[in-house]
């Protein structure tokens, strides 16, 4: 859906803010024994750690090679958009899931004896819930958000894409 470097980064911190949001709180409910308002408070703490992590990752590393294996999967020229999308999304988790468990693991355990079976833990407990959070709700909304704020924009693309043909 994004065109230009601009649009990437823009669509990366869209669906970089919502995800770390919706990790935070759930790694720290898991933590915490549970979802309470101790984990909105605690929350504050990590939050902006794990979004710079998670956009650096995403703009430089899981982004482009993301698209390089769903690419290999899928032709977005000759695939329906929805397989197209839904190859992205299966590649860009496979690839995030285990870097920003990675970094949770360092944030809420810290460097120990018991640190592969604690990333270990987190991948497993993370995977699900990143894999159906990005396909069905955190990804449509911000393509949803990303059309809102690039209307005119892509109209334009859309335009002279059909002129062409």
């Amino acid at each position: 859906m994004p065109t230009t470097n601009f649009q990437r980064v823009v669509f990366a911190f869209l669906s970089v803010i919502i995800t770390v949001h919706l990790f935070v709180f759930y790694n720290l409910a898991i933590e915490m024994g549970g979802m309470s308002n101790q984990v909105f408070i605690a929350s504050r703490k990590v939050i902006a750690i794990e979004f710079v992590f998670a956009f650096l990752l995403q703009i430089f590393a899981a982004g482009p090679l993301s698209l390089k294996m769903a690419f290999s999967v899928v032709n977005p020229r000759e695939d329906k958009p929805y397989v197209v999308t839904t190859a992205i999304i299966c590649a860009t988790v496979s690839l995030m899931c285990p870097m920003m468990s990675f970094m949770a693991t360092i944030l809420y355990n810290g460097i120990t004896v018991e640190f592969l079976a604690q990333w270990a833990q987190k991948i497993v407990f993370n995977f699900p819930f990143a894999f159906f959070s990005q396909l069905f709700f955190i990804q449509p909304l911000v393509r949803f958000l990303f059309g809102v704020i690039f209307k005119k924009q892509l109209r334009k693309v859309r335009l002279s894409k059909t002129c062409l043909l």
